[in-house]
């Protein structure tokens, strides 16, 4: 009589019970989400460069932001940038505070390199009692003194190797004593390459929290710059009759530019219509300017400045060999790049190169500044077109080991066991 008198029939029971459905199945979905949410791996990328800054880690940081959400990780990113107009100690210690900020509410640190990023990101840990994960490119202490050196004629190139086991200035004791010592607090340590696997060991961390990644091409990437942009800068504009020589790095000593200027007179005498064009900048560009003057050989030596990475590999589409007179490289993008692309390659046996190159399989191996070996391997494949066509074969298939997906797969598996 009650529900009668109310009108609380069969229908309306009906109607309660499925919105009531309705709401447990809504309130189920919006607890499933927080819990997911919960459960996703919180990770703060700290780097020193992020786009629209051009490097490495500017293009390595935004791979990552781009792709580790779609595996269900969730990425910040805390770029040094943003700290980089105030004086040193003061922006070390911003950026301290940014991390330390910021850092409250991620899993894990991923600091992309040992010294400007590494320090504070290490010091921030310990504060909050995080883990990070460190990634290792290069020696920032040797690479700062052989800048210190650069201008002492008189000094020895010194091999990343022999520098490991000397002692130099306090200055240079210093910076090694940081680098290394934020290597051993990481948690795991990532590197591009087994012979900076080596060097890391060398600094007495342990092999088990040191991890080989080999970097990525991104061939999506390389593809698009075919397509869009305009080509119009004067130096793509070659005769059909030229024979163009690349050379692409930061400007500095251990990199080689010099040599290559140095047999340019040379290699002219051969091959009259060779032009070879330096991409990049750096603190050597002054100097190499003045050498190209002194040879007279400003229409044929072309310095072309710091370009876009797109701009590079559409420039590298237009070359006929690739040469890169190194005296380090942990695992070369710009190797990897030409490769990609299809130019051969002329390059040094030391670092992470034999890594990517087999000597007369899919490129040339030289000594560092040997320039008879140099211009010999120039000479080679200028005379050899089928050479040239082999070794870029060759080079294509090896470059497919370096893929996107597989790099970022392996990065994965190191933060979620983190």
């Amino acid at each position: 009589m009650v529900i009668a008198h109310g009108n609380f029939n069969a229908g309306t029971l009906n109607i309660v019970l499925n919105r009531f459905h309705v709401y447990l199945s809504c309130l189920y979905n919006v607890t499933n989400w927080c819990i997911m949410q919960e459960m996703k791996k919180k990770i703060l990328i700290c780097t020193p460069l992020y786009p629209p800054d051009i490097g490495g880690p500017a293009t390595y940081s935004k791979l990552l932001f781009d792709e580790l959400p779609r595996k269900g990780i969730d990425v910040s990113v805390l770029s040094f940038g943003e700290v980089r107009k105030f004086p040193k100690v003061i922006r070390h210690f911003l950026y301290f505070l940014k991390i330390l900020n910021l850092g409250r509410s991620v899993d894990v640190f991923f600091a992309q390199d040992p010294v400007s990023v590494g320090l504070p990101v290490c010091l921030a840990s310990c504060f909050l009692r995080k883990k990070f994960i460190l990634k290792i490119v290069g020696d920032y202490a040797w690479e700062q003194f052989q800048s210190q050196i650069s201008n002492l004629k008189s000094q020895k190139f010194i091999t990343l190797e022999e520098f490991q086991d000397r002692k130099f200035d306090w200055l240079t004791e210093l910076r090694r004593k940081v680098e290394r010592g934020v290597g051993k607090r990481a948690y795991k340590i990532i590197v591009p390459s087994e012979y900076l696997k080596k060097i890391v060991l060398m600094w007495g961390v342990g092999s088990e929290k040191i991890n080989v990644v080999y970097n990525a091409f991104d061939f999506s990437r390389f593809f698009q710059s075919q397509t869009y942009g305009s080509p119009t800068q004067p130096f793509l504009k070659r005769a059909e009759s030229d024979f163009v020589l690349f050379s692409a790095g930061r400007l500095v000593t251990w990199k080689g530019f010099q040599a290559l200027v140095e047999i340019f007179p040379d290699l002219v005498k051969q091959i009259p219509n060779l032009k070879l064009y330096i991409i990049g900048d750096g603190p050597e560009r002054e100097a190499l300017m003045f050498q190209v003057s002194i040879f007279k050989f400003q229409d044929k030596v072309i310095l072309t400045g710091q370009l876009s990475h797109d701009e590079v590999l559409r420039y590298l589409n237009t070359g006929d060999i690739f040469v890169l007179n190194t005296g380090y490289e942990g695992l070369s993008h710009q190797i990897l790049e030409a490769m990609a692309v299809g130019i051969p390659v002329v390059t040094t046996n030391i670092g992470g190169n034999p890594e990517l190159i087999q000597n007369n399989e899919s490129g040339i191996l030289v000594e560092y500044n040997n320039k008879e070996q140099l211009k010999n391997a120039i000479f080679k494949l200028y005379k050899d077109k089928n050479l040239r066509k082999e070794l870029v074969k060759k080079a294509k298939e090896k470059v497919k080991e370096f893929s996107k997906e597989r790099m970022i797969n392996e990065t994965i598996n190191i933060l979620k066991t983190t």
